[in-house]
């Protein structure tokens, strides 16, 4: 399935719960329709195994500024 995203479909990623393999198919989708993008960890607790990672990036616009999409 081919969808058309926009710039306001970029919350999507946020909604939770979600399994991880989902998730990692909507971040891949993002990182794949970017023209830049980086990656920074920002903690990370050896005790609880939890982490904080920030995406930052600008997504690929075609002629009609919109964001390509294929999700």
């Amino acid at each position: 399935m081919s969808i058309n995203w926009t710039i306001k479909d970029i919350h999507t990623v946020e909604k939770a719960p979600t399994s991880p393999s989902r998730l990692q198919w909507k971040l891949s989708e993002v990182l794949y329709n970017s023209a830049a993008c980086r990656c920074k960890v920002e903690s990370v607790n050896p005790t609880t195994g939890e982490y904080r990672i920030v995406l930052q990036g600008t997504l690929d616009v075609d002629e009609g500024n919109t964001p390509k999409f294929n999700g």
